[in-house]
């Protein structure tokens, strides 16, 4: 399983995400599962400054809870994983049929299986529907979240709201490391 440090992203990265969790580890921030405001303007005024690859900056909006500079970021990314992002932000909004319609565009993206195994281990038996598919199912969590969201259960709810930590570490890394790639 990944494990997520922002000083590996950049001294820029690294601020913004100490900005968005300033009592906690940057970068591992438990994000709402449905709704929330931006947590930070002050991260937010930073990352509006900074010229950061697009893919990396719609992650870094989506983990502050700037929904809206998020989406518009999200809707002139044209691949896979911006549709991800694109699918992430409509689940969080929340806009669970929208959402679906963006991960039906992602199709199998490359951090699915590590996803599938991060989120074994983190849900043990608070939620075992995790384990019945051999691959990791967006559409599976996408229903779990709406489920959460309409018969909150806190169990359950922490449970989600740690996988998707892990799914948006694991995407922003993805993103981090595909945009140096094209920067070399």
């Amino acid at each position: 399983m990944l494990r997520f440090h922002a000083a590996d992203y950049g001294s820029t990265v690294a601020e913004i995400l100490a900005l968005a969790d300033p009592e906690g580890t940057p970068g591992h921030r438990l994000l709402p599962l449905a709704g929330g405001a931006c947590v930070s303007e002050p991260a937010r005024r930073r990352l509006e400054q900074d010229p950061l690859p697009p893919v990396v900056r719609c992650g870094l909006f989506l983990y502050l809870s700037c929904l809206d500079e998020a989406h518009k970021i999200a809707q002139e990314i044209h691949s896979a994983t911006g549709s991800y992002w694109h699918g992430l932000m409509h689940r969080q909004e929340p806009d669970f049929s929208n959402s679906a319609y963006w991960f039906r565009k992602v199709g199998r993206h490359e951090i699915f299986p590590a996803l599938r195994e991060a989120a074994i281990e983190i849900a043990g038996d608070r939620w075992p529907e995790v384990k019945t598919s051999a691959a990791w199912d967006p559409f599976r969590f996408l229903d779990a979240c709406e489920e959460a969201h309409r018969r909150p259960n806190a169990q359950l709810e922490q449970t989600l709201r740690e996988i998707q930590r892990a799914e948006w570490q694991l995407l922003f890394d993805y993103c981090a490391r595909e945009a140096a790639g094209k920067e070399s």
